[in-house]
């Protein structure tokens, strides 16, 4: 569809669920749509960014297809949340990497990375990759100082890139009630993180007509908190290197390599389940234009975990510089993936629960 077209589609989905009002107690999205007469496309983004996408409406729809009218809520939401990606993203000139990400396009991405930093470290080391395998620490690899400035740099960019989209999204969705807003600000935060959406009508996630299992929410939970736990280490190690003085690797019971160790296996089972759940969904649900944007995200979070653990594993070894050396190019391509990539969804969706979470505690509401 045309955005035009797809506002108009999102608008008519929205009124037909209005006057219905049958699946009113699923989730946050249908009384948020009932709070409304009338859609305007910020409205509409922000209802989108609200779905979970557990399909348990579509199962439940009394004017589902094959019903004239082919209400269609999941696909609908999915769509208007790729184009609230596309709309909100800054600089505006990248968010057509929202619809070309790809497998191949990861894998060349993380390979050029991979080459760059090989180039760079032999160049500056002024040593062949045989010499490097001699090397038992991190630092002797890559500087302390060049790994340190390096990422700093690129985080500092994906997070004000990150921050600047969030501000978007959540100017145009509405300004919070000042009676309450930390209040809101709290419960919106507290339903993110317990995906408490996943539970369709307090059960757990419908994956097709009648079926509910809790996977599909344990595996978000393990990304989630893998991904956390990954990023607590990263930052430890970093305190140990700049305060304690201590360079990596570290010995197995320290608190950096114990939280990277939970982190990355947080972040082998949750994507893995992920993507093998995501074959198994009900297709009608499915856009298939964001094939590529799921898909590749996952598999950049299934190589950081995989890389890492498997450079715990070497650490000891000869291969362990050019292992570290693959790890860095990897989270690399992740971190610069993220203001343009399927990360983006979990900030916008907790966005818009906070922004529910206040017009629950409306006066008018």
């Amino acid at each position: 569809m045309q955005p035009s077209q797809l506002i108009e589609e999102g608008r008519r989905i929205a009124t037909i669920c209005n006057s219905c009002r049958y699946c009113e107690g699923l989730c946050a999205v249908f009384p948020a749509i009932e709070a409304r007469r009338t859609f305007a496309e910020a409205d509409l983004n922000y209802l989108a960014n609200l779905c979970h996408n557990c399909t348990e409406c579509l199962h439940a729809c009394p004017f589902g297809p094959p019903h004239p009218f082919e209400v269609n809520v999941p696909l609908t939401l999915a769509r208007l949340r790729l184009s609230s990606y596309e709309e909100y993203c800054r600089p505006r000139v990248l968010g057509a990497a929202f619809r070309s990400q790809s497998i191949p396009a990861v894998l060349g991405i993380v390979s050029a990375l991979i080459a760059a930093l090989l180039a760079a470290t032999t160049l500056s080391r002024h040593r062949s990759l045989v010499g490097l395998g001699r090397h038992r620490e991190f630092y002797d690899v890559v500087p302390h100082a060049v790994m340190a400035w390096a990422f700093g740099v690129v985080f500092l960019l994906v997070i004000a890139a990150m921050g600047i989209s969030v501000a978007c999204f959540v100017n145009a969705s509405g300004r919070l009630s000042r009676a309450g807003r930390w209040r809101a600000i709290i419960a919106g935060l507290r339903d993110a993180l317990r995906l408490k959406y996943l539970h369709g009508s307090g059960e757990d996630c419908s994956t097709a007509e009648d079926t509910r299992t809790p996977w599909r929410r344990l595996f978000h939970h393990a990304t989630l908190y893998g991904f956390a736990l990954c990023f607590a280490s990263t930052v430890t190690a970093s305190l140990y290197a700049s305060f304690l003085h201590r360079s990596a690797p570290y010995p197995l019971f320290s608190l950096p390599v114990l939280l990277g160790m939970a982190g990355g296996i947080g972040l082998l089972v949750g994507p893995a389940g992920l993507w093998t759940i995501r074959a198994r969904r009900d297709p009608a649900a499915m856009d298939p234009q964001q094939g590529g944007l799921d898909r590749s995200f996952i598999l950049l979070l299934l190589l950081t975990s995989a890389t890492g653990l498997t450079l715990l594993a070497f650490s000891g070894t000869g291969a362990m510089a050019i292992l570290l050396i693959v790890h860095l190019a990897t989270v690399l391509a992740l971190f610069l993936s993220l203001p343009y990539g399927k990360f983006m969804h979990g900030l916008y969706r907790a966005a818009a629960l906070i922004r529910y979470a206040d017009e629950c505690r409306m006066p008018e509401n």
